[in-house]
């Protein structure tokens, strides 16, 4: 911030002060140089990162529950944007079973998950808020729904505690009127990214029927810190890596081969780097690995 200090004048009503004038423009043309600036640098941050695009999500719904032994207050903002891509569609009654089944982790939401920021809530009592984003057209449904409503909760818990490693009671509350506490801010979402294939060997003989395909996830190294997440799936038929289409997004993988031979979608528990994961498909075995540096888990 330019504070500008400007000498005591003691001179007529209607007298113009030129260095008054002279500061006043010195002021403007500094703020049209911090504009061009601020300008140059966006263009620039989105020319180095085209796989990522800024959004301003829509206030939802606000969120209040403890976090840690500690019991401090957290709140949660779940916000609403058609930026963020819409989950598989799933009914209330494959939602119940899916909830009652051992491993309801088949199913994932896509979320953007913010930054923490300080706030202050109606006691004036400083607290931790977090912005987490989901699609627009999936957050109206929870809303006319009190079981999705609960399902995007506790999804949306489990991605925080997930990514910054908290501990987030389960006993939480809605309010009633607040759709969020402090203000909107921008989130930086990253789209799909499409890592390079490498094909080692050719092979022939193709599979007429789509289904889901063996696979097996390993993480490297198997105790400590993980450093990479390792896809072994086994595409008996795929003569080629010519026929497969596969994304990687920080915590899903989705692979196609065509045509309609396999379909895979799945999620797993770790944040990956996209851009610096790779895949490669031996047609000798039929099998695509795909390597993922872990971000964190």
């Amino acid at each position: 911030m330019l504070i500008t200090t400007f000498p005591n004048v003691n001179k007529p009503a209607m007298t113009t002060d030129s260095s008054l004038l002279s500061s006043e423009l010195e002021l403007q043309q500094q703020e049209e140089l911090y504009q061009q600036l601020l300008l140059q640098t966006v263009g620039k941050m989105q020319a180095e990162n085209p796989d990522s695009k800024v959004i301003r999500p829509q206030p939802g719904m606000c969120v209040k529950t403890l976090s840690g032994p500690g019991q401090q207050k957290v709140f949660v903002n779940i916000c609403q944007s058609n930026s963020v891509p819409l989950p598989p569609e799933i009914s209330r009654d494959e939602l119940v079973e899916l909830l009652q089944s051992e491993d309801p982790s088949g199913y994932r939401v896509p979320m953007s998950l913010g930054e923490p920021h300080t706030e202050v809530d109606n006691n004036s009592q400083g607290c931790t808020a977090y912005d987490v984003v989901v699609n627009q057209e999936f957050f109206q449904k929870c809303q006319t729904d009190p079981l999705f409503q609960q399902f995007v909760i506790l999804v949306s818990l489990e991605g925080l505690e997930n990514k910054y490693n908290l501990e987030l009671s389960r006993d939480w509350k809605v309010l009633k009127n607040r759709k969020f506490l402090g203000s909107v801010s921008e989130q930086n979402i990253r789209t799909k990214s499409r890592p390079v294939i490498e094909e080692l060997q050719p092979q022939e003989n193709f599979s007429a029927t789509a289904k889901r395909p063996e696979f097996t996830l390993i993480v490297e190294p198997p105790a400590g810190d993980p450093e990479y997440l390792i896809a072994e799936i086994k595409l008996p038929g795929v003569p080629s890596s010519r026929s497969l289409v596969l994304d990687v997004g920080e915590d899903r993988l989705v692979l196609t081969a065509r045509p309609s031979l396999f379909y895979l979608d799945v999620f797993h528990a770790f944040l990956v780097d996209q851009e610096d994961s790779v895949a490669q498909y031996n047609s000798g075995t039929q099998i695509l690995t795909v390597t993922m540096p872990v971000v964190s888990s």
